[in-house]
């Protein structure tokens, strides 16, 4: 990072959180539930208040704007899916394969990032949505910013070559594999099976197929990362829906649910403990309900900051 880089992460605060009908057919990780529409929306503003609160208390710069009612957004929670923010002062938007989740790019959330950070362009992948082509962010990719490699696993919602598009425009050496859960169906984001972070990686290595597993672990030695491997249970407990954030004094910390720490062995915890401190908050009904977890809430925001360009 360089001298005067923040560190700041982007949270949207729901305001009508709930399952969404519109990507349950490729998420596998969705769970119904027989509670009412207003507990689940009470719980889950509970599950990310207190997350914020303990990221804050921790030193991490969270941004959080609040959602509004309308339109209707179920799976705003999840800002990493639509946006990403860079280094070069890039944002980048991008094609959703739910219909309900477009409507999660509102300019109000746009707004509050131009008034603190300098954007000096806009890249809109959204266009594509109308040609039935997707790719949903950080979620369909995940980037090793220091290292310029971005690792994707084919999906309904990640095309190929919208990903080798946004690569060539980032700069980025794309890696695409093909992974799938243990019932053999393809895994609909690529941050649900690896977490890559300054030294190391979490990643789900039973979910590779074996045609593109070498490429993918030769990938990652070669950067130099240490491989934390995790299998399909824990990977359905979000272990591998984990991101590693910098507070405001430069300590790196480990980002993960509780469900996610609960399911880690031992040496796997004692591993990670031993690159830096893990933080975990419970979002037991934003997992269930959202199928997303700790990473899927939290878009990085690597802009430069306006106050250094004054």
């Amino acid at each position: 990072m360089t001298k005067n880089e923040t560190t700041t992460i982007l949270m949207i605060r729901p305001a009508r959180f709930g399952y969404n009908e519109q990507t349950a057919d490729n998420n596998a990780f969705q769970r119904r539930s027989v509670e009412s529409n207003d507990t689940i929306r009470f719980r889950a503003v509970q599950e990310f208040d207190a997350f914020v609160e303990k990221l804050r208390r921790h030193g991490i710069d969270v941004l959080v704007v609040q959602d509004s009612p309308e339109p209707h957004t179920p799976d705003s929670i999840f800002p990493n899916n639509w946006v990403s923010f860079h280094r070069d002062g890039s944002v980048v938007l991008y094609p959703m394969f739910a219909e309900n989740r477009r409507l999660e790019r509102k300019q109000e959330v746009l707004a509050v990032i131009k008034s603190r950070f300098l954007v000096r362009r806009e890249i809109d992948f959204s266009v594509h949505e109308a040609n039935g082509r997707f790719l949903e962010g950080t979620g369909s990719f995940v980037l090793d910013r220091e290292n310029r490699l971005a690792y994707a696993c084919r999906s309904p919602r990640t095309d190929e070559q919208l990903f080798r598009d946004f690569c060539e425009q980032l700069d980025y050496r794309a890696i695409i594999f093909d992974a799938v859960d243990r019932n053999g169906i393809a895994i609909y984001h690529t941050n649900v099976m690896m977490c890559i972070a300054d030294r190391y990686v979490v990643i789900n290595l039973e979910a590779i197929v074996s045609a593109d597993l070498i490429s993918v672990t030769e990938s990652l030695q070669r950067s130099g990362k240490i491989i934390v491997s995790i299998n399909h249970e824990q990977m359905a407990a979000f272990a591998g829906n984990m991101l590693q954030v910098k507070n405001k004094h430069g300590v790196h910390y480990l980002v993960m649910s509780s469900q996610a720490f609960g399911s880690l062995q031992p040496q796997q915890m004692n591993l990670l403990e031993s690159f830096n401190p893990i933080l975990h908050s419970p979002l037991h009904t934003i997992e269930q309900i959202g199928g997303g977890s700790a990473r899927c809430m939290m878009a990085e925001v690597y802009l430069p900051l306006l106050a250094d360009h004054c």
